[in-house]
């Protein structure tokens, strides 16, 4: 698991390239709700050791995170194959994120 979010990220044409399962993480380092979800994002992706996860930071005018619609921070963006499958804002617990995974095909 990444532990801090990247502040030159990856290009919206380049996610949506991206083959196989991705977790696109978007927040920042000092937001307090991001680092709330660190120990649940933790705990749920031990069980998804391959699961490509993006962390970028987003902001005013940071152009993949206006792509994706961000308004709360963290956001997690479930991927497959360049496509949204699922999304969290501000998850409360393991399990559910747990469970988009599980929606994505890239748990256990």
């Amino acid at each position: 698991m990444n532990s801090s979010y990247e502040t030159v990220g990856p290009s919206r044409a380049e996610v949506d390239a991206l083959p196989g399962s991705t977790l696109v993480e978007f927040g920042t380092d000092w937001c307090g709700f991001c680092k709330a979800a660190q120990p649940l994002l933790a705990e749920a992706l031990a069980d998804a050791p391959s699961l490509r996860h993006l962390k970028i930071e987003d902001g005013s005018g940071r152009a993949l995170g206006r792509s994706f619609k961000v308004k709360l921070w963290p956001t997690l963006v479930f991927m497959r194959d360049g496509q949204e499958i699922g999304r969290l804002v501000r998850p409360g617990s393991a399990a559910s994120i747990r469970q988009e995974l599980a929606r994505l095909g890239s748990a256990g």
